[in-house]
């Protein structure tokens, strides 16, 4: 019942924003709907509240010039389109941030930064459109069909975001190995999207 609710929320609001941009108020059950998601988002990724604050209030500066062209498709995810327009905001704002922190020579935010960015790199790459819970899922189901050792590989270059030339020194492999290694699981696990998002329609 709470997800037919979201979705009719989410259908109506976009309509009467496409019909009427000026409509305060549907712009203000917008952000009152969907500001707790760009933030969560945006904390997941690491920024503190202020940060994400500052970015959370950019990605509504941008919905303001997009939401009225955009075109709901009920066969894909808004809440994914969301997500997508939040990850790009949010890596405007590290990039910016990795910049300001090179000029100051503080390396230690940068390193975080760059933590950051490796963490959520599978999740930008792969399909920044679906849901964490998705790709968690996804990743389960293909960890079980590759081999233990491709499997640490890709975890470890893809996930953790280690180099590949420390993960093949690691695992005493080849670097080739590790990079064809995490080109296959990333397959895989677009398969496994295609396929659980198959099964959900």
């Amino acid at each position: 019942m709470g997800t037919e609710s979201g979705d009719t929320t989410r259908v109506t609001l976009l309509h009467r924003i496409n019909q009427n941009p000026a409509d305060q108020l549907s712009w203000a059950e917008f952000v009152r709907v969907y500001s707790p998601a760009i933030r969560s988002w945006l904390a997941h990724w690491g920024l503190q509240e202020a940060d994400a604050q500052d970015v959370a209030q950019n990605v509504l500066l941008r919905l303001t010039a997009k939401l009225p062209q955009f075109k709901y498709d009920p066969s894909k995810s808004f809440r994914g389109w969301l997500k997508t327009l939040t990850h790009h905001a949010w890596h405007d704002f590290v990039t910016e941030a990795g910049y300001r922190t090179r000029a100051s020579g503080d390396t230690s935010v940068l390193d975080r930064l760059n933590t950051v960015a490796a963490r959520v790199d599978l999740e930008a790459r792969v399909e920044a459109t679906f849901d964490k819970e998705l790709l968690e899922m996804a990743l389960e189901r293909a960890q079980a069909r590759v081999r233990a050792d491709t499997w640490t590989a890709f975890k470890l270059a893809a996930l953790e975001g280690a180099a590949p030339q420390t993960v093949a020194e690691q695992l005493g492999m080849r670097v080739s190995q590790v990079y064809l290694a995490k080109h296959r699981v990333q397959k895989i696990v677009q398969e496994e999207i295609r396929a659980l998002e198959g099964g959900t329609a």
